[in-house]
């Protein structure tokens, strides 16, 4: 303090509020010494909170991965088409949510300014693919809309039409999601990525052979979802039953496209169905996809649930990456059956897939649909195996 010329050290005083008045000799080495130390105490906190922003570490510490209130980045691709955009309006609303970056080859940045006029915490980017160049170079576009981002909902590719089913969708779809999980595995190899474009008894394997091939998977980090399937056995059974469909939850296993469905009526507490009932209520969640795209007479398929049920899925899997533990079913690699993948309850962690819960006893009405979905489902998987293999 006493090497400061007097200016300075007027200033000094002045923005410290400190007032000199005479003092002994003794006293004013004393004030000299803590004036000195006040001084060396400010500037080193100063530069030590000016370090700590500046350093990688402050960076590693906001990743999203723990338990306290950090930012999670959701990328939404095919952000603009029937499922994508009620999608990413039920994801700006979410309070999970801190930024919301969608993409699509079309449309995108208008979906992303319209949601952007929401009055949440999140924010919103919208990307289109890159044009292109030469020399070629990646599509920028999708790289920035993957650049940290924490959980990759795919719900891109073409919808079902009137006597479609979802294996028919499978040529165009199987490539859309081929070329956007070569970008997650480039741009965000370390992200949750739920598939929801169909058909995903093939597309989760599509998915899972891409990313093998960069080098970068890992089976907890890769799920197709399933959700719509259980809410409409919620739906359904709730009234047909006269519940609440908020207090019923019906496990559905196996795949996620006609009988390779399995709802699982008999571990709901309280229903009553005659062997009529419960074949009517299976078949309907089964094919519940069938009566939407009937009923919209060839305009579309099941957008609008499909989108409840893939923020429901996102939603949960941002509270479990958070640290809270959630079970919810969905389509993973599991050794549950000799199906390579499989849907069923699973626990969700931070680190994802958690764990895989046993199937438990099934019922005679239910084992016989269990036996007859996996051969269909196992071709099905084989399907999507083979498309990335055989190239």
């Amino acid at each position: 303090f006493n090497l400061l010329n007097n200016s300075t050290r007027k200033k000094y005083l002045h923005h410290h509020k400190i007032k000199i008045r005479p003092v002994s000799t003794t006293h004013h080495h004393l004030f000299t010494c803590k004036a000195f130390i006040t001084m060396l105490l400010n500037r080193f906190a100063t530069k030590a909170v000016f370090t700590i922003r500046s350093r990688p570490v402050a960076a590693a510490l906001s990743k999203f991965h723990s338990s306290t209130a950090i930012d999670a980045k959701v990328a939404v691709l095919g952000a603009a088409g029937g499922i994508g955009q009620p999608l990413s309006l039920l994801c700006k609303l979410s309070p999970e949510v801190d930024e919301l970056s969608c993409y699509d080859i079309l449309g995108t940045p208008g979906v992303a300014a319209d949601l952007s006029h929401i009055p949440t915490k999140s924010t919103t980017t919208g990307s289109l693919p890159s044009p292109v160049s030469w020399p070629p170079t990646h599509d920028k576009g999708l790289a920035d809309t993957l650049d940290g981002a924490d959980v990759v909902v795919i719900p891109a590719g073409v919808p079902r039409k009137p006597g479609m089913t979802r294996d028919d969708l499978f040529n165009t779809n199987a490539s859309i999601v081929q070329k956007l999980v070569e970008g997650c595995a480039k741009f965000c190899p370390e992200a949750m990525i739920a598939i929801i474009s169909n058909p995903v008894n093939s597309t989760v394997p599509i998915a899972a052979e891409v990313l093998k091939k960069a080098g970068v998977y890992n089976k907890q980090k890769l799920v197709g979802v399933t959700t719509l399937d259980v809410c409409r056995a919620n739906t359904f059974v709730a009234n047909s039953q006269g519940m609440d469909p908020r207090d019923v939850d019906v496990p559905v296993i196996g795949g996620h496209a006609g009988i390779t469905i399995l709802p699982l009526f008999s571990r709901v507490p309280g229903v009553n169905f005659s062997d009529e009932e419960l074949e009517k209520i299976t078949v309907r969640t089964q094919f519940g996809g069938d009566e939407v795209v009937a009923s919209k007479a060839g305009a579309g398929s099941a957008t609008l649930s499909m989108a409840y049920a893939g923020y429901l899925f996102t939603e949960n899997l941002l509270k479990a990456l958070r640290g809270e533990e959630v079970t919810q079913c969905a389509f993973v690699e599991s050794k549950l059956t000799d199906a390579q993948y499989f849907a069923s309850p699973v626990r969700f962690g931070k680190n994802g897939v958690e764990e895989i819960l046993p199937l438990g006893e099934f019922s005679a009405y239910e084992k016989a649909w269990f036996d007859k979905m996996m051969p269909e489902l196992k071709a099905q998987i084989q399907k999507g195996v083979d498309f990335v293999c055989e190239k």
